[in-house]
């Protein structure tokens, strides 16, 4: 489940921002699902690599 526009814009206006505009809420969207997959995929190694089909948060700790 990709992180929308409206939550990243969400996300902004809670941080402080007053206005932000739609091409910095689809710019900020895209970083943080670039970002999310790139923790998930660490973490999904990690929890292979203990033979565990579950992620745990250590996992997602030592993934970021």
């Amino acid at each position: 489940m990709p992180i929308t526009k409206m939550t990243a814009k969400r996300i902004l206006i809670e941080a402080g921002a007053k206005r932000v505009s739609d091409e910095a809420a689809v710019e900020f969207a895209d970083t943080l699902n670039r970002i999310a997959y790139s923790i998930s995929n660490k973490a999904v190694k990690l929890s292979a690599h203990a033979k565990r089909a579950t992620i745990k948060k250590s996992d997602i700790e030592l993934a970021q």
